[in-house]
């Protein structure tokens, strides 16, 4: 009995000690959050054919002039929005946890006016982008939309081409759209309120609501602008007006490249200057359509081929508006992508 008690009172003596003793302080472990940006870069030769087989060494990023760490990149195949690492949606770098189907998103938006310098480069390019959707797979999908007065939605996205060639072939000319049935996801008509649409009385609002519509869809989407141009001509130049950051804004975070596509009769005139800064502004192109007509689709044609994404580690920045400058290190070639992002 008497060693039990001495066993109990040396278990006492030790918690006491233990308890008298300096406790551990937590130990601190530090944690860096690096934020990243995505970028969609279009990588093209001389001719318009996209260059493959580029890795995170092969591109050279600067954000606001200061280097940016390129983290990884992806190859996104044009008939796929499905990467190794998982579908990515609009705005940030996450796995999209519902991907959309397998194929391209492409938004032809036609910019229409009866003046003769235009309307004999429209009825053209009517004529050649019908032949260019035989160039698509099955798995795109394609939207119709035109503005005159306001926007006007005619197709929404859909792989079924038969609904698109009549539209291409006499309604953008000779008739107004029906009601638009808002097709299954992904769908363009689902963010795009036909009455909001009706009061977009210009076209940067139009091109506004067009990318806050596509924001929610997953991956990128390609916006092939058939046009004569916008922007208001001073002593100083052409002037963006009409809130255009605001459609810039939009189409930059819902990842939309603007293909510009220049019908007006002419070798220059002052409206191109809104078609070549907003296909700049997103990472796509420029080109005029009454000379070199097989040579702009064919580009069009090597720009959707496919693109990759990049994961760029982002300097000590204030948020804001910054500026993003990709280019090649080793390779030849002409990269296309978005100039801008907002955090």
């Amino acid at each position: 009995m008497s060693r039990s008690k001495a066993v109990l009172g040396l278990l006492v003596a030790a918690l006491a000690i233990l308890g008298l003793a300096p406790q551990q302080p937590p130990r601190l472990v530090e944690r860096v959050e690096v934020s990243r940006v995505l970028v969609d870069a279009r990588v093209v030769d001389g001719p318009g054919n996209p260059i493959l087989g580029l890795g995170r060494d092969d591109f050279y990023v600067k954000i606001d002039g200061k280097t940016a760490r390129v983290e990884s990149v992806q190859w996104i195949a044009g008939d796929s929005n499905e990467t190794n690492g998982g579908v990515l949606d609009s705005t940030s770098i996450r796995g999209a946890v519902s991907p959309p189907p397998d194929g391209r998103l492409i938004v032809l938006l036609f910019q229409k006016s009866l003046e003769k310098p235009r309307i004999v480069g429209l009825m053209r390019m009517l004529i050649e982008l019908r032949k260019f959707l035989e160039t698509l797979t099955p798995n795109d999908r394609v939207a119709v939309l035109s503005f005159d007065s306001h926007l006007k939605i005619w197709v929404d996205f859909t792989n079924d081409l038969r609904r698109v060639r009549p539209v291409l072939q006499r309604g953008i000319l000779f008739e107004r759209p029906g009601p638009v049935q808002t097709a299954p996801p992904p769908s363009l008509g689902a963010g795009l309120d036909p009455a909001r649409a009706r009061r977009a009385s210009t076209i940067e609002e139009a091109l506004r609501l067009i990318g806050e519509a596509l924001e929610p869809l997953p991956g990128s989407k390609s916006l092939v602008f058939v046009g004569h141009g916008f922007g208001e001509l001073g002593l100083m130049g052409v002037s963006m007006v009409n809130r255009y950051e605001e459609a810039r804004q939009a189409l930059q975070t819902a990842r939309v490249s603007v293909f510009s596509l220049d019908v007006t009769e002419a070798d220059y005139h002052s409206l191109e200057a809104g078609l070549q800064i907003v296909a700049n502004d997103t990472g796509g192109f420029f080109e005029r359509t009454h000379i070199l007509t097989e040579r702009a689709l064919s580009r069009l044609s090597g720009a959707l081929a496919g693109h990759y994404v990049l994961f760029v580690e982002k300097p000590d920045l204030e948020s804001g508006t910054h500026r993003i400058k990709v280019e090649l290190t080793r390779a030849t070639g002409t990269v296309m992508a978005r100039n801008r992002f907002v955090d």
